[in-house]
């Protein structure tokens, strides 16, 4: 398999890459051979092609993978788990270049990028302690009667994954399914392939036998043919609330198993004896970093008053302050740019809007895009909006970009009130 080139952080690398399907142990072009085009959000410059599949291309890998599931789902899970230790140590030592890749292609920066592949390599870690974790037990409940509770491997697993953590969200499913006997077809996102491309050679290079791990790569036809394969029993998907109900109501009207995590809208409340200095740092790295482009990220702050009001206002001027130091860029401690122009342009219409209906913008990223009027990147700059109705659009509906709605309020009662009332239900703090 061809190696991902090294690269300089944030820059093209020396030659575009293709990224083509990897089926049964083999680099596979696409049969539509289509292609579409991988973006540096940084730049906006094309920095490779990424193969366009069809359904064609789907029933092959995951026949590859239904070839491949009777020898390795009958080997122990101590066998699984050796290959799964192999290829751990090879995560620890390409690191780096897997950080760079996720630069390159999703803009984090690169402090950003390392935890995002230190994350997704903890559950590596979980799954070699699978042999441990998933023994079966029995239980003998009468005289002539014993229950035995064990796990068996499905079969095909489909496993559909965003952009916005290309090494840790595919691996909250790659090493458990792997590791308990399941064997894997992958659908990146087609935004940022090349990070799996290189994982796809790490796996090669621990010894996964072929038809183990398989990927496609593609747009909304490749996700479909997935999911209504017949050969694929169970499906795990991230992405959008609204894509996540369409893949879930359609798994289970095939009767198959799935996992679908959408959006979400999370709430911090500020309550006068909070610290405000730790409490300001905690609201900016949340709703800032990875560019707010995190499921997590902190989108609505609600402050408590006090009766003079100062800590509302002290809070709120930190919270500023801190935003408003953060630098454009890719390296330690910066913000890099949101994924692509439509994300842009959603966020914006955001702002915007929030500005029509009478909120006040105390500091605004659309600054970065008249100070970098010569850079063509996806950049805007944390932006903080102090509404005065709690039903403005910005206050309810994820943005997916970073974009503080602060609200304040008289008492914690309403604060929790208008907490409960959000149909999301990723992440909630008080401070």
């Amino acid at each position: 398999m061809r190696s991902v080139n090294n690269q300089t952080m944030g820059e093209a690398p020396p030659t575009e890459t293709t990224v083509n399907n990897y089926i049964a142990g083999q680099i596979c072009p696409p049969a539509s051979k289509g292609y579409l085009p991988i973006i540096n959000p940084s730049t906006s410059l094309q920095i490779g092609q990424v193969a366009l599949s069809s359904p064609q291309d789907v029933n092959t890998a995951v026949s590859a993978a239904q070839a491949a599931f009777p020898s390795w789902s009958s080997l122990t899970v101590k066998a699984r788990a050796a290959y799964m230790l192999k290829f751990h140590a090879l995560v620890r030592e390409n690191a780096q270049q897997l950080a760079q890749l996720i630069v390159l292609e999703n803009g984090k920066n690169i402090t950003e990028a390392l935890a995002d592949v230190a994350k997704g390599n903890e559950t590596v870690e979980y799954a070699c302690s699978l042999p441990q974790l998933m023994q079966g037990k029995i239980d003998r409940v009468s005289g002539q009667v014993t229950c035995q509770d064990r796990r068996d491997a499905l079969g095909v697993v489909a496993s559909i994954v965003p952009f916005n953590f290309p090494f840790m969200v595919p691996f909250w499913t790659l090493p458990i399914a792997l590791v308990t006997g399941n064997c894997i077809v992958l659908k990146p996102s087609e935004k940022v392939p090349l990070t799996m491309y290189k994982v796809i050679e790490l796996f090669e290079k621990a010894g996964f036998p072929k038809g183990v791990i398989n990927m496609v790569n593609g747009t909304k036809d490749c996700v479909q043919a997935l999911i209504d394969h017949p050969n694929v029993k169970a499906v795990t998907f991230v992405g959008s609330s609204p894509v996540a109900k369409i893949v879930s109501d359609r798994c289970h009207s095939l009767n198959k198993r799935c996992t679908a995590l959408g959006g979400a809208k999370n709430h911090l409340i500020a309550l006068p004896d909070c610290d405000v200095e730790g409490t300001a740092q905690d609201v900016v790295v949340s709703y800032a970093g990875c560019a707010g482009q995190r499921c997590m990220a902190a989108s609505v702050l609600l402050i408590v008053g006090d009766k003079e009001g100062a800590v509302q206002k002290a809070l709120l001027d930190k919270v500023i302050e801190k935003a408003a130091s953060i630098k454009a860029g890719t390296a330690a401690g910066q913000m890099g740019p949101v994924i692509d122009s439509q994300s842009m342009t959603k966020i914006l219409s955001y702002v915007e809007q929030s500005e029509k209906d009478g909120a006040k913008i105390l500091l605004d990223g659309r600054v970065w895009m008249k100070e970098m009027e010569g850079n063509k990147g996806n950049f805007i700059g944390p932006t903080v909006i102090l509404h005065s109705s709690k039903t403005d659009k910005a206050m309810c509906e994820e943005i997916f970009g970073p974009v503080l709605s602060v609200y304040n309020v008289s008492t914690w009662q309403e604060a929790i009130e208008i907490e409960n009332s959000n149909p999301f239900g990723n992440a909630a703090a008080v401070y």
